[in-house]
């Protein structure tokens, strides 16, 4: 008889617990929702027009002005990631020389796990087509565009060498 209080005390847990995670993902989907619009031009473009809703006059004079200011935010998104990739070089340069050959060995491993997790990311981005991922992965001259995050360089670690 103490069985059954005690089952549905547990499954009372993980539903709560179940309907607590759902809730806060939707709170962040909803709360970092605006800040998308900016990290592609795409985006950029359509979240502007959903948020003015412009007639057709406007349109051209706002068309203008969003390509503009898209490739602005381009350029600055991918200054951005190169300077980044640099510092993290040279961090890990500087890192390296003070490490030893088992720290360089760990880090490696989770260089090559974070690798991993980035190439399975973009594996499930490419099979993603329920909003035109791939499509925005082409600069406006039909080139692909640079991934978003350039891989880390392991050629340095000992083994690699």
């Amino acid at each position: 008889m103490k069985a059954k209080p005690i089952i549905v005390v547990i499954i009372t847990l993980i539903i709560g617990f179940v309907l607590g995670m759902l809730t806060s993902a939707q709170i962040r989907y909803h709360k970092l929702k605006p800040v998308r619009v900016y990290f592609s031009e795409e985006r950029f473009r359509d979240g502007f027009y959903h948020a003015i809703q412009p007639d057709e006059q406007q349109k051209a004079k706002i068309d203008l002005v969003l390509d503009k200011y898209a490739r602005i935010n381009s350029d600055l998104q991918n200054n951005f990631r190169k300077e980044l990739d640099a510092s993290m070089k040279d961090f890990r340069k500087e890192l390296d020389s003070n490490l030893t050959k088992e720290q360089l060995a760990r880090l490696k491993d989770m260089d090559e796990r974070r690798q991993e997790m980035v190439r399975q990311n973009r594996k499930n981005r490419e099979n993603d087509t329920s909003d035109n991922r791939n499509e925005r992965r082409h600069n406006s001259d039909g080139r692909p565009s640079p991934p978003p995050f350039p891989e880390h360089d392991t050629t340095r670690l000992p083994d690699n060498k």
